[in-house]
């Protein structure tokens, strides 16, 4: 839909397309508001497709003693474990214990209980040294005491965004990547009237009528929303990854490490065929509209932590396959270090616009409940939808085994990325494209489908955050950026000049933002 076909009037205006947005906007459309939501780049640009790949309670939350968040967090978890099969999955986690060093056995012991109380279920063990390094045989074992097992789950942050837009846009809502929200328009009186939106590419304007914003824009939220608290603001921190393929460090559970240096915790974590070893945390002193990266100073921190305790792992820089780089938007008073700074978000209302900010993936639908109570107000009075109600769209439970040749495992994973439309993709692919890009779990016929449906403006948006072979492929994918091309031409308004230029853009883009720093394709 472009600028000129977008109707004039809206019940509600959504600014930011991650997954805070998103889920206002699914929330919203569940209870039949005519909203629009709106992001200045592409959807899930920012923190969204940025983040560890975890839907997790946060073990971290109780040492601090975060109880309330991370129990909210524990059952969000379980929620989308039960709602968003085959998009949310569980994963198991192993913890090592060394002796004489800290947490200790009885400490992550509590934890864990106190863990799996929120959980309702009992899901952790502890086994001793020899039993933990059959499970984790590359673990380094002098002074291994043992460890343990819990679980927790894992997302494809990116798709969990497009999927709730996409379900919201199928129940009545509208959404616009790279269209840009230019001024909040205000009547005589102080409150909100309306919206100014531009595209961002072609600078085209509307004017629209509105008596609700919701500022969803994260880190960038002071933009439009100065903080009305005089000490708390928005700080921007700065978590950072490595990309390893699974010959590299070849583990099949998650593995959650105390970094030697700061105590802090770093994972690595088996994702879609690849290894994510992460995250760093620090403060992002950068311009937020410039594509964040990785320094050589996280990667060498990330580094000592894998080679502290994978050391007969040849785990090295030359080794990585791509890097990625996002930026929290965390409240700070200012006084904490970055890693003991809360998740918690906060809503501020003014005539009209609310923003919401801070808070975590894992609670999404709770800061969008949230959000919209608070805007309520400036709402036209529709019946809030149940609040326990599902936010996803209900999928097949049983595939019949093999349909269009493909496992029930591949139609699971299929479902959970694009809900009911899996149906679609698979009916409409060539039998040769129902096959696995080399490396990773996505199919090739996913490309020509997400190209037709999702809103594509640049070569980017396909393959970081519509699929991620630019993170799970080597150089970005560029072995295979012909066959993208020649499976996705049809869908895209492109001629030659334009693929040519898009293939150029996206490579010096992956160098410059998803590559080793200083290592070139």
């Amino acid at each position: 839909m472009t600028l000129e076909q977008l109707r004039e009037t809206w019940d509600l205006v959504v600014i930011g397309g991650g997954i805070t947005g998103a889920g206002v906007l699914r929330e919203a459309a569940r209870m039949g508001l005519a909203t629009l939501l709106v992001e200045r780049m592409d959807f899930a640009w920012g923190t969204s497709s940025r983040s560890t790949k975890l839907v997790h309670g946060g073990l971290r939350y109780l040492k601090e003693g975060h109880l309330l968040l991370t129990k909210e967090s524990v059952e969000e978890r379980e929620r989308m474990l039960d709602e968003a099969p085959g998009l949310v999955e569980q994963i198991s986690f192993l913890m090592p214990v060394y002796r004489g060093a800290s947490p200790g056995k009885w400490t992550l012991n509590i934890g864990l209980i106190l863990y799996d109380l929120m959980a309702r279920e009992r899901q952790h063990r502890f086994y001793d040294a020899g039993d933990f390094s059959t499970l984790t045989p590359h673990l380094e074992r002098k002074d291994l005491a043992g460890g343990f097992c819990f679980f927790d789950a894992q997302v494809d942050d990116a798709r969990l965004v497009l999927r709730l837009i996409n379900e919201a846009v199928a129940s009545g809502a509208c959404a616009l990547n790279y269209t840009t929200a230019r001024e909040i328009l205000r009547g005589h009186d102080g409150r909100v009237a309306g919206v100014v939106i531009e595209d961002t590419e072609t600078r085209e304007r509307k004017r629209l009528s509105t008596r609700a914003v919701i500022n969803a824009t994260g880190a960038w939220g002071e933009n439009l929303h100065p903080s009305p608290e005089r000490s708390r603001h928005l700080r921007p921190l700065r978590g950072s990854h490595l990309v390893f393929p699974p010959s590299v460090i070849p583990i099949d559970k998650a593995v959650a490490l105390v970094h030697p240096s700061d105590g802090r915790p770093v994972f690595a974590i088996p994702w879609e065929g690849a290894v994510l070893v992460g995250t760093t945390d620090v403060d992002h002193r950068e311009a937020l509209d410039r594509e964040p990266s990785i320094t050589e100073e996280e990667v060498a921190y990330l580094l000592e932590a894998i080679q502290a305790f994978f050391p007969s792992l040849d785990v090295s820089a030359g080794r990585c396959m791509a890097t990625f780089a996002g930026i929290r938007p965390v409240l700070s008073e200012g006084n904490l270090a970055p890693s003991e700074e809360s998740r918690d978000y906060a809503v501020w209302k003014d005539r009209g616009l609310v923003t919401v900010t801070g808070g975590k993936l894992t609670t999404f639908r709770r800061m969008a409940w949230d959000t919209l109570k608070t805007a309520r107000e400036f709402l036209p009075p529709v019946p809030f939808a149940g609040r326990n109600d599902p936010v996803f769209a209900p999928v097949p439970g049983d595939v019949p085994k093999e349909t269009f040749g493909l496992s029930p495992q591949t139609w699971r994973r299929l479902y959970g990325r694009y809900g009911t439309a899996a149906d679609e993709l698979a009916g409409e692919a060539d039998a040769v494209d129902l096959t696995p890009i080399p490396g990773t779990l996505t199919l090739w016929a996913e490309l020509p489908f997400v190209a037709r449906r999702e809103q594509i403006r640049h070569l980017a948006d396909l393959l970081l955050r519509r699929v991620r072979i630019g993170l799970l492929t080597p150089g970005g994918g560029k072995t295979y950026i012909k066959r993208v091309q020649k499976l996705c031409e049809s869908s895209l308004p492109w001629d030659r000049r334009r693929w040519k230029q898009e293939i150029v853009d996206y490579l010096e883009l992956w160098d410059r933002a998803y590559s080793i720093p200083g290592k070139k394709r």
